[in-house]
C-alpha cells in the first residue's frame, strides 16, 4: 500500500488491483488497470485514510451534497456517512447503474448524466465535491463548464471542493487509453471566479491539488 509520497490526487502508485471490478470493463474511456484500482479496497482506504481527511479539512458539507464523477462508488460511500442526502452524478452509463442497484435504499440518490449540464436545479445543495475525476474531462472548455454547473446548483454560502492530480509523465503513461487532462492549479483562481466562485482557496503539494471555493 502506498505510504505519503503516492500523488493521492490520483492512482498512479497503487499497483494492488482488485479483481471486483470486471463487471466494469465494458467502461469507455478507462483501462482496466485504472479501473481496477478504482474499485479496489486499497484505493478505498486510502480514500478514508489519506485523501478525505486532508481535503475535507475544515469543511462544513452540509445536509444535501452533490459529488460529480463517482465511478464505481468508492469515495459516494465514504460521502453517504457524513451528510443526510447524497446525489451522486456519474457520466457512465454501467457505473452508474451498478452503483444504483448497490445503494439502493441508502441515503442517496445516483444520476447518470454530463456534469457539463446538469439536470438539476439552480441553489438546491449546500455543497459539492470532485474527488480525482477532472483530468478525465477531455478539454478546458468542459472543465469549464463543469465549473459553472456546480456554481450554478450550489446555494449561495455553499462550498465547492475539487480534488486533483498534479500532471505528470508517469500518470499520463498509467493513463494510457484513457482521456487525461490534467489541469494546472495555477489556472483555478481566475477561471473558477469567471465561472461564478468567490473566496477560492487553492492548496497544492508535490502531487495533488485541492481546491475550497465558495459561491
Amino acid at each position: 500500500m502506498a505510504g505519503v509520497g503516492c500523488p493521492f490526487g490520483d492512482i498512479g502508485c497503487q499497483r494492488t488491483y482488485s479483481t471486483t471490478s470486471a463487471q466494469f470493463r465494458t467502461v469507455v474511456g478507462m483501462n482496466d488497470d485504472h479501473l481496477n484500482v478504482c474499485a479496489s479496497a486499497e484505493w478505498g482506504a486510502f480514500l478514508a485514510e489519506t485523501i478525505f481527511p486532508t481535503v475535507l479539512d475544515g469543511v462544513e458539507l452540509g445536509d444535501d451534497l452533490l459529488e460529480i464523477g463517482s465511478g464505481p462508488g468508492l469515495t459516494t460511500d465514504l460521502l453517504k456517512t457524513r451528510v443526510a442526502q447524497l446525489t451522486a452524478v456519474e457520466l457512465d452509463p454501467t457505473l452508474a447503474a451498478s452503483l444504483a442497484t448497490r445503494l439502493d435504499g441508502a441515503n442517496v440518490e445516483v444520476l447518470n448524466a454530463d456534469a457539463t449540464d446538469l439536470p438539476l436545479p439552480t441553489d438546491r445543495f449546500s455543497a459539492a465535491v470532485s474527488f480525482t475525476m477532472l483530468h478525465h474531462v477531455p478539454t478546458v472548455e468542459r472543465q469549464d463548464r463543469i465549473f459553472s454547473e456546480l456554481a450554478r446548483v450550489v446555494a449561495p454560502g455553499g462550498t465547492v471542493v475539487l480534488n486533483d492530480s498534479l500532471g505528470s509523465d508517469a500518470l499520463r503513461d498509467f493513463h494510457h487509453d484513457d482521456v487525461y487532462n490534467p489541469i494546472d492549479p495555477s489556472t483555478l483562481e481566475a477561471r473558477l471566479a469567471l465561472a461564478g466562485f468567490a473566496d477560492t482557496n487553492i492548496t497544492v503539494n508535490e502531487f495533488a491539488f485541492w481546491v475550497h471555493a465558495r459561491v
